[in-house]
């Protein structure tokens, strides 16, 4: 085992004795499905104008996360998940992933969302990133992600929805200049 599977690990187990009890191992997975609100509210917002720029950000920001991530780096890497290395450290609360660990498509997910959202609203993105860190901290504690996977993940999310948001404005200009000229 490499040393930062090794460091990654010596994490997980530490997050694990020291904070597992009976109601996080209730309340995490459900938080991990979180990333799923995510994707709902990008499309909702779609449907409202004073919304539909951010939420046409945040489809594309979780689109290159779902490209980038579990396509290309997901297969590219192939990275081991925790609970295929130490399958007896803990019973799963959550079933067995069949794809690859690295990075954290729920994390990813929800972070180049949130960020994209944020991007065009500060009241809306800043609750979002923080529900974004939970389901990235819910992956560590369900056992089904590393540190790295979480951190490597929140990171490509956040330059994604960086891009997605350049993009996003600048066919809103392209558009509004048309108009502006009919």
């Amino acid at each position: 085992m490499d040393a930062i599977t090794q460091f990654d690990l010596n994490i997980l187990h530490a997050i694990h004795d020291g904070i597992s009890c009976g109601f996080l191992d209730a309340v995490f997975p459900k938080l991990t499905l979180l990333c799923y609100l995510f994707i709902g509210a990008a499309v909702v917002f779609l449907f409202f104008r004073k919304f539909r720029q951010g939420g046409a950000a945040m489809c594309g920001a979780i689109l290159l996360s779902l490209l980038v991530g579990n396509l290309l780096l997901k297969n590219l890497v192939a990275r081991d998940r925790p609970c295929w290395i130490d399958p007896d450290f803990l019973q799963l609360l959550v079933s067995v992933p069949k794809d690859f660990s690295f990075p954290s498509a729920h994390t990813m997910i929800s972070v180049s969302a949130a960020a994209a959202l944020f991007h065009y609203s500060k009241a809306l993105g800043i609750p979002a990133l923080v529900i974004a860190a939970l389901v990235g901290f819910s992956r560590l504690y369900l056992f089904v992600h590393f540190p790295t996977d979480v951190l490597v993940g929140a990171v490509i999310g956040v330059i994604l929805a960086v891009v997605s948001c350049i993009v996003t404005d600048k066919i809103a200009a392209r558009i509004k200049s048309k108009k502006a000229v009919n």
